[in-house]
Parts: C-alpha cells; sequence; structure tokens
C-alpha cells in the first residue's frame, strides 16, 4: 500500500505539484490535519506512519519527512531557497535542513526534484549518489492557453507573478520600470499585495501611480491574469523550475527571465534572458519585449512549443515509475541500512 501526504495540495508551486501527481495514484491518505511544514510534523509524520511495514510505502509531494519510518519513503524537494537564500529562512529551517532532511535524504528510497539544476544541488548537499535523485520536472495545465477571456484590467501591463520575497527580484524590478522606455500608459502589475518596503521602492523611483498589486489571485483566474499582459517579467535571483515561465508561455505572453539558477533551463531559447542583477539589463529588456513585434511574434511562437514539452501527465507518470520501482522492490531500501 502507498500512503501519501495529500496535506500539500493547494495552489501554489508545490501544492499544484501534488494535487496533479497524486490525482491519478492509487494510495491512501493521512489522517493528520497539521500544515507539513508545521514545526514538529516529522514527529507527529512519524506516529501516523508507525503502523506501516517494510511492504509499504510512503510518499510526500514536499520536503517533509518522518522522524522515523518503518517502511520505504519517497519525498522531493523542491528546491533549496532555504539554504541559498537567507531572507526566505530561519535558524529553525535551517536546523532542520542541516539534521532531520540531510539524514531523510540518505534514508529515503528516492529523493524526487524538479529541474537538473536542482538535482544537483541537492546531490552536492545532501552527499547522496546521484542516481538517487530523480527529475522528474513541473508541468503546466490545459487550463493555460491562448485561448480565453483576459484579466479585464483596463490598461496594458507587465506582470510580475511574485509574492514579495526578497529573491524575487522585486526591488529591481522596480527599477527597471522607472528607468525603461515604456510608455506612461503601460503599467507594472504584481500579484499579491504591496508591503512598506516596495511601496518605499516605488515612491523613490516615482512609479507608485503606475505600479498596480493585483491581490490573491485565485488559480482560476491566473490564466486571464496572463494572458492579457504584454509580458511576464521574471528576472528571479533564486528558482528551482520557474512554475510562471512555462505558464506564461502556454497563454501566448511573452517572457523575460533571469540567466542563473534553473530559469535557463526551463525557459530554453523561448525566453528574454537578461543577467537579475543588472537594472540595466531589466530595463532594455522590457522595452524590447514589449516595442520589438518580430521579437514577440518568436518568443510568442517558441513559447507556445516550449510549454507543450512540460504537461502534468509526464510529471504524473514520472513519479509513478519511481513508486512503482519501490514498492516493488522493499530490499533495496533495507539493503541501505534503513
Amino acid at each position: 500500500m502507498i500512503y501519501a501526504d495529500q496535506r500539500w495540495i493547494g495552489d501554489h508551486g508545490i501544492g499544484r505539484f501534488a494535487r496533479h501527481v497524486l490525482a491519478d495514484l492509487d494510495y491512501s491518505p493521512l489522517t493528520l490535519r497539521t500544515h507539513p511544514a508545521a514545526p514538529l510534523d516529522s514527529w507527529r509524520l512519524a506516529r501516523a506512519l508507525s503502523h506501516l511495514t517494510g511492504h509499504d510505502l510512503f510518499f510526500s509531494p514536499g520536503y517533509n519527512t518522518p522522524l522515523f519510518c518503518p517502511s520505504p519513503f519517497v519525498f522531493a524537494i523542491h528546491d533549496l531557497s532555504h539554504i541559498h537564500c537567507p531572507e526566505n529562512s530561519n535558524p529553525l529551517i535551517r536546523l532542520y535542513y542541516a539534521t532531520i532532511l540531510k539524514r531523510a535524504c540518505h534514508r529515503a528510497a528516492s529523493i524526487l526534484t524538479i529541474s537538473e539544476f536542482t538535482r544537483m544541488q541537492i546531490v552536492e548537499w545532501s552527499g547522496v549518489p546521484r542516481e538517487k535523485v530523480y527529475n522528474v520536472s513541473c508541468g503546466v495545465d490545459p487550463t493555460y492557453r491562448p485561448e480565453g477571456d483576459s484579466y479585464g484590467l483596463p490598461f496594458p501591463y507587465l506582470l510580475s507573478v511574485t509574492n514579495r520575497k526578497r529573491h524575487k527580484n522585486e526591488f529591481r524590478v522596480v527599477e527597471a520600470f522607472a528607468r525603461s522606455s515604456l510608455a506612461a500608459e503601460i503599467r507594472l502589475v504584481f500579484t499579491g499585495n504591496s508591503t512598506p518596503e516596495l511601496a518605499g521602492r516605488m515612491e523613490r523611483h516615482h512609479v507608485t501611480s503606475r505600479v498596480h498589486f493585483a491581490g490573491v489571485v485565485p488559480e482560476a483566474k491566473l490564466p486571464s491574469l496572463y494572458r492579457g499582459a504584454e509580458a511576464l517579467i521574471f528576472p528571479s535571483l533564486y528558482e528551482g523550475f520557474g512554475l510562471p515561465l512555462v505558464e506564461a508561455m502556454a497563454c501566448g505572453t511573452p517572457v523575460l527571465t533571469s540567466n542563473i539558477t534553473a530559469m535557463p533551463e526551463t525557459a530554453g531559447d523561448a525566453a528574454l534572458i537578461v543577467d537579475p542583477t543588472s537594472v540595466e539589463q531589466i530595463a532594455v529588456a522590457m522595452g524590447q519585449i514589449v516595442s520589438d513585434t518580430a521579437l514577440r511574434r518568436r518568443l510568442r511562437e517558441k513559447g507556445l512549443a516550449r510549454a507543450a514539452k512540460f504537461p502534468w501527465e509526464n510529471t504524473a507518470a514520472g513519479v509513478n515509475q519511481v513508486l512503482a520501482r519501490d514498492v516493488a522492490h522493499p530490499c533495496q531500501f533495507a539493503e541501505r541500512g534503513v
């Protein structure tokens, strides 16, 4: 029997991954109701799984792992931002990674991740063999397509699908927008709500009236928000995959993104690539992606083709293949001394 942690399902990166890979998996859900990222969850998880045997398997689509587990287990690490982005971490999280999670990497039957970039980071950080970590990639839902309504904002806009975390590079995006040659009627739209720090940057660069915050956008509305945008502006400083890239591409929206971490791997040649630490490069690229008709057409065509390479069905099939192998060969788990 496969037991899986359905608590990750939600309208966020890991949540979408969990929803799609668990949809066709024959599994028994956990009875736990606490959040999988909550403190002490590893202990609660271990107690909830204490009845499993060596013929069962536990699967988490996120980075939570049990302190101990009598069966083989597989879990997913979507990125190592908690390690490489200090502002996205705290002492408790760092302790969890250094002790429980790193130990779990060695105890697990397999580890799943979503890009080759993150796969190699996991291997280097944890010290596990490369062949133990599987890149099953991410996907884009069929609802993300060029056809359909637009979000209905009454102005042309550049879209930034972010969440106020510092590694999303929003301060430089605001400054680049202010320094760009874009027409005055074009707005910069962020998902989510403003913060005092971001509002201060907008005021400093005199663009407060040209920046709009869309608030919390339900996933059902995200495709229309992408469709209505002149371009997606996503020069993040760190991504384990960069799901907004393929979502925007699937909607026929040109994409501007970074030349570091997983973003070049995800975007391929279907995006305008910049150095995310260069405000000047971001500003110039903003002007190009709006004004250059031939570039826009080329990015749209390549983006649609690129996004088609990332169906969730492929991700789910990759996950199922790993789980089926680990269920069929529990002795491999025992041989690791777990």
